[in-house]
């Protein structure tokens, strides 16, 4: 449903990766099953001490509440919180950068949304597009290089979403201001307001139909890719 959207603004696309053209979660939970798989025969001690593997997960976020300053950078997060794990199971810390590639490689099997892929070619047959993630999927492992003209990750930034400042490093990847960009993405505060704060109309994609609960809109609300790329023509 458009509310605000002004077709005549947009020169360029920025969009979310996770959870608006993938399910994000049933991905990462099959790639920590497989980390935990490769510990039990490369590092038994580690995996026997973190059994379910959730609880790797649980290394990693009491790490980013340590050391902050590595919020924005998911890979390093999670290659040092599977070093500290290690370390504390009593086995060689060196082994997390084989364990994080096998991690890393299984974080990249994602399943499409089914509107995904037929959006993103009708998208990027009109306006040049740039994927925008505070995450660490990388376009070209998941097979999407050909459809974007850049990619912005926050850990190439140094700041994540909703800060203003990765947004306009997305615009400036495609070649435009800020204002003539329209970034497209699943979260209320992180890609919506986020975006609109640095000047751009934003686009929320609403799989599940939640209500908005902010004061501010966004410029066009959409279930679905499918439903947005109608609602640009």
């Amino acid at each position: 449903m458009a509310t605000m959207l002004n077709l005549n603004r947009i020169k360029a696309i920025s969009l979310d990766l996770d959870d608006t053209l993938w399910p994000v979660w049933p991905t990462i939970e099959r790639a920590e099953q497989t980390l935990h798989d490769w510990l039990a025969l490369n590092a038994p001690l580690t995996a026997q001490r973190y059994a379910n593997p959730r609880a790797l997960r649980e290394v990693r976020d009491a790490l980013g509440q340590q050391r902050p300053e590595l919020v924005h950078d998911l890979t390093t997060l999670r290659r040092e919180s599977i070093r500290v794990a290690l370390a504390s199971a009593g086995e060689d810390p060196q082994l997390a950068e084989p364990a994080f590639e096998v991690f890393f490689e299984a974080r990249h099997a994602v399943s499409f949304f089914p509107d995904a892929l037929p959006a993103l070619e009708a998208l990027a047959a009109r306006f040049p597009l740039v994927s925008l993630t505070n995450g660490n999927a990388e376009i070209s492992r998941v097979g999407l290089g050909a459809f974007f003209v850049a990619s912005v990750a926050a850990l190439q930034v140094g700041v994540p979403k909703p800060h203003a400042r990765i947004f306009h490093v997305a615009a400036e990847a495609a070649g435009v201001a800020p204002e003539a960009v329209l970034h497209v993405g699943d979260d209320a505060l992180l890609d919506v307001l986020g975006a609109r704060a640095a000047g751009m109309q934003a686009a929320w994609i609403n799989r599940d139909q939640s209500p908005w609960a902010h004061p501010e809109r966004p410029h066009v609300e959409a279930a679905d890719l499918t439903e947005l790329v109608r609602a640009l023509t």
